[in-house]
């Protein structure tokens, strides 16, 4: 990343854009994902589209899923012939099934999963009913189950894997108005650290990133209002961007991160601290 001049909350991070990624990918100063081939859920935009551009300049084979195949296509297509688009349903079992046999059929073999999926309807619990909480655990915990279970034995049969789960500082800490939401994401964190005990010693490594607040999509359907008001919350000041995510989940999915599982890994400008 560039760093340009501290201000009074510290330097301020420039992220590199896709093509100085793949420039500097082409140079040689990049590949740390060379030979690998990974899944990312919800890649038509926001997190998972920056973590798919990314993880492809670094020399991944990249499998763009998501609900919405308009998008996840238009994303395969900025990357090229290394990125398979695919329309995924995370909360069916078939979908997945489907997903790993186009996947195996195409490249050959899974090494990473990111389950970055997810929906965000925030509600208080006096505003929460059954259908608010089934609509987040279908997608944000049942979606993050069945993909494990997915690409289990592919990763078994490939020696090993890395699989990254997008909880959020929602599950970390209360918040008010967010209870479904918020639940679901400390199901992630509790599903994710026993799979890293359970699979550990099949050398498949299970990671949490909790991203703070984050200029995404799922976020910019807020009130302009209220967004510029949540901006502050942060000690720096600012939202995080999704180029610092992807950044995040490409340390967790590589071998640099080899001796790190069961880990919550907070992308949140100081928020949680």
């Amino acid at each position: 990343m560039d760093v340009a001049g501290a201000g009074s909350h510290g330097p301020v991070v420039r992220p590199f854009s896709f093509r100085q990624f793949t420039e500097r990918w082409k140079e040689g100063y990049m590949g740390r994902l060379d030979g690998k081939v990974a899944i990312i859920t919800g890649a038509a935009s926001g997190q998972g589209a920056a973590e798919a551009k990314l993880f492809a300049a670094e020399g991944a084979k990249v499998v763009v899923a998501d609900l919405n195949a308009e998008g996840a296509a238009a994303v395969a297509a900025t990357i090229g012939e290394t990125a398979l688009p695919f329309s995924l349903d995370v909360a069916e079992g078939a979908s997945w099934s489907a997903l790993v046999e186009k996947t195996l059929a195409t490249f050959g073999k899974i090494d990473i999963l990111i389950n970055n999926a997810g929906v965000y309807r925030p509600l208080s619990f006096q505003e929460t009913d059954a259908a608010l909480m089934d609509f987040h655990f279908r997608v944000n915990v049942l979606g993050v189950f069945l993909g494990m279970k997915a690409v289990e034995g592919a990763m078994l049969a490939n020696g090993g894997g890395a699989i990254v789960n997008t909880a959020s500082g929602a599950g970390a800490r209360g918040y008010p108005g967010m209870f479904a939401y918020a639940g679901s994401k400390w199901a992630v964190r509790g599903m994710s650290k026993c799979a890293a005990i359970d699979l550990a010693s099949s050398n498949i490594r299970v990671n949490v990133l909790l991203p703070g607040l984050i200029d995404t999509p799922m976020l910019g359907s807020n009130d302009p209002d209220y967004l510029a008001q949540i901006s502050k919350w942060p000690p720096a000041q600012r939202l995080g961007t999704v180029q610092e995510i992807a950044e995040a989940a490409l340390y967790l999915a590589s071998d640099a991160a080899s001796y790190t599982m069961g880990a919550d890994l907070a992308i949140c400008g100081g928020l949680m601290a």
